[in-house]
């Protein structure tokens, strides 16, 4: 059975990026993005309506991540400590050596290759270091930028299912993508 234990937090760097544990001191900046409803249109959360929403997702990312459950990643430039995104897993199965990766960038920073180094590296990390055996990723079908990006990094799509969950009032489909170890 998968054993994860995220204590060190495990810092990330890229080329450009620093991917570190997320702060109170993220909180502006991460409301900024999950009250956006153009960010959030893919992503079947509630929307930031203040601050303290912010806040209080942050002490739920700590919940997880204190007890192993979860990691995200809260995405810098290196030259600066502003939060421009965040990654992570969730849904980790730790019998089946699976988890669930999710992202989110800030449009700004967008079609700069930004997030596929963000991908790579915690790719590399979920299958060298924690040791899993396989990555999900449940896509809405018309998020053709993370369908994109998926394919870019070898998840091959798995299954299909039509109006599976409710996202801004309607019934949506979603894609499920996976990526296993190169063993």
């Amino acid at each position: 059975m998968l054993s994860p234990n995220f204590n060190p937090f495990p810092v990330l760097t890229t080329e450009r990026l620093i991917l570190r544990r997320f702060t109170h001191n993220d909180a502006a900046d991460l409301f900024e993005m999950r009250s956006n409803e153009e960010v959030m249109k893919y992503i079947a959360r509630p929307i930031c309506k203040t601050i303290d929403d912010a806040v209080a997702l942050i002490d739920v990312i700590d919940k997880l991540l204190d007890g192993n459950d979860g990691i995200t990643w809260c995405i810098c430039l290196k030259n600066s400590d502003k939060y421009i995104g965040s990654i992570g897993f969730w849904r980790i199965e730790k019998h089946n050596h699976r988890a669930e990766i999710g992202y989110l960038l800030n449009p700004a920073y967008q079609g700069h290759g930004l997030m596929q180094e963000a991908v790579e590296v915690t790719i590399r990390y979920a299958f060298n270091d924690l040791g899993l055996h396989s990555i999900q990723a449940n896509v809405e079908p018309e998020n053709i930028a993370s369908i994109n990006l998926l394919l870019k990094n070898n998840f091959a799509q798995e299954a299909y299912f039509k109006e599976d969950h409710m996202h801004n009032g309607r019934f949506a489909d979603t894609v499920i993508f996976s990526l296993l170890t190169q063993t």
